[in-house]
């Protein structure tokens, strides 16, 4: 094994960006029109297709767009929506904009996914709605959820913030739930900077966020350039600024069409890493999906920590000091003085979203990591773990 010291740090993420990016946002800034425009309407139908959705309607963010999603249901005070302790906080914040109460449901710690039992054990009279999160591109059990929300009349949105290019028994996530809301955050597999997407196939669902994402007025401003009153509109509801600009959508109509080669990209990363770790008692590697496909947005590992001399944050800090950037997926929710405070929630409430917590580090995951870098970042694992 090697002893060599990269230089330079290998990141955890980075967006991949070429040429053609760059080139796109320079024709949308000469155009003059930089705002929701014909790139946000192109970016919009493409989407749509790519997912095989009636609808894709594009926002400031995804969590805009989960906010949007669950207004649309209809989601307001004394509701509870379930969801993951194991997220980002996005998850559950909108749950709370609404008024509604969040409530959590453990996970299975080998797929860090939602667990469908613990789902059905937490509805009640006022459980309205089932916020799944696909962790890391992993898909969630989708049939267990949809037979559990038939049961009981909920409304599923999926949060897809990690799921683009993930397939679930043949379907692309994104088409298989009541709504999802999408992430193009500049670490995610595709990127707008800042931006997301809801996807659906509701008609309903769809007029409702297509007029409040952008201060419920009748006519954007695009629609009013092709009208004779231009300065006219009308405000019909309560709205909201979760607004796409043009110069987003032109970066995603890029990466859109290399969404497939940086797939591939990642697989290559992936299938080094499932190969140099599956025999290693001090490692559990990911779990992929056999009838789907698993969109690899992370590249998450549980440590065996009674098998090591460190312990996981030890780990991570003496993978930095080799030049590789780890990180932690996640912090549970009920960990946060928020949810503690404002829902009661406590240590403890959530036994196997904490056994993960303790043992997962995620290793470096993007289309710019290079043969070597995997082969760095292996053996940087296998020389810390030896200490």
């Amino acid at each position: 094994m090697s002893n060599r010291k990269r230089d330079g740090i290998i990141p955890l993420c980075r967006p991949w960006i070429g040429e053609a990016e760059i080139e796109a946002v320079v024709e949308v800034l000469k155009s003059g029109w930089l705002s929701t425009g014909p790139k946000t309407a192109e970016f919009e139908r493409r989407f749509a297709e790519y997912i095989g959705v009636k609808h894709a309607l594009a926002v400031s963010s995804c969590t805009a767009g989960l906010h949007l999603a669950l207004v649309a249901a209809g989601i307001g005070p004394d509701d509870e929506v379930i969801t993951t302790p194991y997220t980002f906080t996005a998850t559950s914040e909108v749950i709370a904009y609404t008024g509604a109460r969040p409530v959590f449901a453990d996970i299975d710690a080998s797929t860090l996914n939602i667990l469908p039992e613990d789902i059905e054990k937490k509805v009640t009279k006022a459980t309205k709605a089932i916020i799944p999160v696909h962790i890391a591109g992993l898909p969630c059990e989708q049939e267990s959820i949809i037979q559990i929300a038939n049961r009981h009349n909920l409304c599923i949105i999926d949060d897809t913030a990690h799921a683009v290019s993930a397939e679930y028994k043949g379907a692309k996530v994104g088409a298989i739930a009541d709504m999802s809301s999408f992430s193009f955050y500049a670490t995610k597999n595709l990127t707008t900077a800042e931006g997301g997407m809801v996807t659906t196939d509701n008609d309903d669902f769809a007029d409702k966020i297509r007029l409040i994402r952008y201060h419920a007025r009748d006519k954007d401003a695009w629609a009013r350039q092709q009208s004779k009153n231009r300065w006219y509109y009308d405000v019909v509801a309560q709205g909201y600024k979760y607004n796409m600009t043009d110069i987003q959508a032109a970066l995603g109509l890029c990466q859109l069409a290399k969404i497939e080669e940086q797939y591939e990209r990642r697989r290559k990363v992936v299938d080094k890493y499932h190969e140099a770790f599956k025999e290693m008692p001090e490692i559990v590697i990911p779990r992929d999906i056999e009838d789907g496909k698993h969109a690899w947005h992370l590249y998450i590992i549980q440590l065996n920590t009674e098998r090591l001399n460190i312990t996981r944050d030890e780990f991570i800090l003496a993978m930095l000091e080799e030049n590789v950037e780890c990180g932690v997926h996640y912090i549970p929710l009920h960990f946060h003085t928020f949810y503690q405070q404002k829902y009661g929630y406590e240590r403890g409430d959530f036994p196997n979203a904490e056994m993960a917590y303790e043992r997962v580090v995620t290793l470096p995951l993007h289309p710019n990591l290079t043969e070597d870098d995997a082969d760095y970042i292996i053996e940087t694992v296998k020389r810390v773990i030896s200490r």
